[in-house]
């Protein structure tokens, strides 16, 4: 019975699927998007963010479990130093997946697989009236009053 055993199996063995999460998420980490398969970016998502998890504590253990799972210090420090500390107010959802078309040869799904930045979200408008500018009701009685 395969109870619990979810995993995207990506037609690959164990091995080469471990391998191939770890650069797309030491890409992600680096190039801060991707373009991939929407099978591939489903299956890195959950990697990244378990990345990302272990990087908003920061401790010496977490950067040594991260760099086991990622085989790279460079995108390692990246992530401890830039990218956990801009997410440290998110409670999860660190990544965005963006569908594309399919591709040609295949037939596949495309889809860009993003950090969630918290700077980018614009903020709303205020709209604050100035005592300078005339309500609508005294623009009609200084026309009604013009008229007379």
């Amino acid at each position: 019975m395969r109870h619990l055993k979810r995993t995207a199996k990506l037609g690959r063995t164990g091995e080469h699927r471990n391998a191939m999460l770890a650069n797309m998420v030491c890409s992600l980490i680096i190039h801060k998007r991707i373009i991939t398969s929407l099978a591939k970016a489903k299956a890195a998502r959950s990697v990244a963010e378990k990345m990302v998890t272990l990087g908003k504590s920061g401790t010496l253990h977490d950067r040594r479990l991260a760099a086991a799972r990622l085989h790279q210090e460079d995108a390692v420090g990246i992530l401890f130093d830039e990218i956990a500390p801009s997410q440290k107010e998110r409670r999860g959802g660190y990544t965005r997946i963006i569908r594309m078309n399919q591709r040609q040869g295949d037939a596949s799904q495309k889809a860009i697989l993003e950090w969630v930045d918290l700077g980018t979200v614009p903020e709303a408008p205020t709209q604050e009236k100035t005592a300078a500018e005339p309500k609508p009701t005294e623009e009609k009685e200084a026309k009604a009053a013009a008229t007379k």
